[in-house]
């Protein structure tokens, strides 16, 4: 099983993916990790702040990561932000079978209401070096999210009252992404 976790900065992708690898015992691939590592050893002229093209040249990668773990019945949960909407037209439905989908966003209400926990918490799994997190940005960019996605057709898991509520439920039904 191919787990994708994708969504919107500061939404808490990193963070799942790990209890996840906890529960299920699945390994994890960070897409921050492989970005950071095309960048720093100089196998792209891109930098971190190039969002839009970093998932164009990003995606290939990841997708045939996905096609190839499929293909060899390997588990993996894969986290990031540098997923395409149109995701699943790259793969054939027997890969598709394979892959589970969870897209996390919050509301405007909710950042709002929890701004000072969402800075708070930004770095329990891995430390954010530069992080230029502003309500916003933040709003900005989970309305991209959940409009993308949207059009799309895809599921989101909307984080609009209580975080942990939310994402625990998505351990009580794998069916639930």
């Amino acid at each position: 099983m191919i787990i994708i976790i994708t969504g919107a900065s500061h939404t808490g992708k990193t963070l799942l993916a790990q209890r996840m690898l906890e529960k299920y015992k699945y390994p994890y691939l960070s897409i921050d990790h492989l970005k950071m590592g095309l960048i720093r050893s100089g196998n792209t002229h891109l930098t971190p702040m190039d969002d839009d093209l970093l998932t164009e040249y990003l995606w290939p990668i990841v997708r045939e990561i996905i096609k190839t773990a499929i293909e060899n019945s390997q588990d993996l949960i894969l986290e990031g932000c540098y997923i395409p909407f149109d995701w699943r037209r790259d793969f054939e439905k027997s890969y598709l079978e394979n892959i589970r989908f969870i897209c996390l966003a919050m509301t405007d209400n909710y950042i709002d209401n929890h701004f000072g926990d969402i800075v708070k918490y930004a770095s329990v799994i891995e430390t954010r070096l530069c992080d230029d997190c502003s309500l916003h940005r933040l709003k900005s960019e989970n309305k991209r999210i959940i409009d993308g996605f949207t059009k799309a057709k895809e599921h989101i898991v909307l984080i609009h009252d209580n975080y942990e509520k939310t994402i625990n439920s998505l351990f009580k039904n794998k069916d639930n992404y």
